[in-house]
């Protein structure tokens, strides 16, 4: 085996990568340079027959299961090892972009391409996953192909979803071809790896090409509810008021405060607010609103939990307005793997980009299968941190780099045939 095949010396083919990602952007591509390709839509099917066709012509076979998983299977030379795989989605949001799961797709079909160009064998079996409806955009809930997998939720759970028309997912999956045989979750993993735009501004705040996933944030949704009395805006004088805004407002600003006592990856947000009765001359009687905490582990997560609730009960003491704090969904705070994390970590090392270590504040399937198995994940930058957006975009030289550190930490856990 010469330099040019040698695996250390292996690069992937970025201009190749580049253009499959514009063959299929151009499969529901909006006006604005987005892509609108819902979940089990017709252009889905599209995109699904283009990715396996692309697959079948690398030598891969194709395995779909129940709820549309699909799993694309490079051979190794010792095929009773479970497969190295990576993946990711090709389901977008109404005003998606290019990248945003479509990267971690055709990331690893290049990583195939490269290893098929130079000759490379592999001890354990390759494979490259789409999991279905990771978005949730047309079906709730999100992450569906990956948790049914990781048996977060029944397949018949998942199967009676329903569209804004009332389709069916079960039926969906039927009428473009991807209802598979395989059971879900019977499919064998060795090691996962996910490479995805950060869909956050911190790699390009920080100038850094590759971000060393550790983990993924935990979430904690809450419905709040502030409960005053609606008056007249005129003939109720200000000491006697009992203004449900006014108390919220209060307890929104803590919500980012929140965020703030809980650095570096804590989050605090207020995305939804309903107030009642709305109208400009009466005070406002009833106020619901949404909150959003994030951090990076589940201590964390109670922490910033227990400080709120401390906050709405302080406010509720001074105002005399009951404050009511549901919590409606939560996801626990993912580590990924120190194997993994450390693969992805020599591999860019090797390759010589600058990195950093980074957080996902945003889902992904990687959640799923670490609930299984050794995952770990690659960043790249994403131009302004925008994503869920028609101009989401990312440069060709940091598409390029997070494939080849996909490419190299693949290896390592694969291993080459010798």
């Amino acid at each position: 085996m010469d330099m040019k095949t040698s695996p250390s010396a292996l690069r992937i083919d970025g201009p190749r990568l580049w253009s499959a990602l514009m063959e299929l952007a151009a499969i529901g591509a909006t006006p604005k340079g987005g892509v609108c390709r819902l979940a089990l839509s017709e252009l889905d099917k599209q995109g699904r027959d283009l990715v396996t066709r692309w697959a079948r012509e690398a030598g891969m076979t194709v395995t779909i299961d129940q709820i549309g998983n699909g799993f694309m299977r490079r051979a190794g030379r010792n095929n009773s090892l479970p497969p190295i795989m990576t993946g990711s989605h090709i389901d977008t949001q109404p005003t998606g972009g290019k990248f945003d799961g479509n990267y971690g797709v055709l990331a690893g079909l290049e990583v195939v391409r490269t290893l098929n160009d130079h000759g490379i064998e592999t001890e354990a079996p390759i494979e490259v996953a789409f999991w279905t409806n990771e978005e949730g955009s047309r079906f709730v809930p999100v992450m569906m192909g990956s948790g049914v997998f990781a048996k977060a939720f029944t397949l018949e759970h998942a199967y009676a979803a329903t569209d804004t028309e009332g389709k069916s997912v079960k039926d969906e999956l039927e009428r473009i071809g991807y209802l598979g045989a395989e059971e879900p979750g019977a499919h064998p993993i060795g090691a996962y790896f996910e490479t995805h735009i950060e869909q956050g501004p911190v790699l390009e705040d920080h100038g850094k090409t590759i971000g060393v996933v550790t983990g993924v944030l935990g979430v904690r949704w809450y419905d709040c509810v502030v409960t005053g009395m609606e008056a007249h805006a005129g003939p109720t004088p200000m000491a006697l008021r009992k203004d449900a805004l006014q108390v919220a407002t209060k307890l929104m600003q803590e919500v980012v405060a929140c965020a703030h006592r809980h650095p570096p990856h804590g989050r605090g947000t207020v995305g939804m607010v309903q107030v009642f009765p709305n109208s400009r001359n009466v005070i406002p009687g009833n106020v619901k609103f949404s909150i959003d905490l994030r951090n990076a582990s589940e201590a964390l997560c109670d922490q910033m939990d227990a400080d709120i609730r401390g906050v709405a009960a302080r406010l509720s003491a001074e105002s005399g307005l009951p404050i009511d704090i549901k919590l409606v969904t939560s996801f626990p705070a993912t580590e990924f793997h120190a194997d993994c994390v450390d693969a992805v970590a020599r591999a860019t090392q090797a390759l010589g980009y600058s990195h950093m270590e980074a957080v996902s504040g945003a889902g992904h399937d990687a959640l799923y299968m670490a609930k299984l198995v050794p995952a770990g994940m690659i960043f790249i930058p994403c131009k302004d941190g925008i994503s869920h957006n028609e101009i989401e975009d990312a440069q060709p030289e940091h598409i390029t780099a997070g494939c080849n550190v996909l490419l190299h930490a693949m290896l390592e856990r694969a291993g080459v045939a010798s």
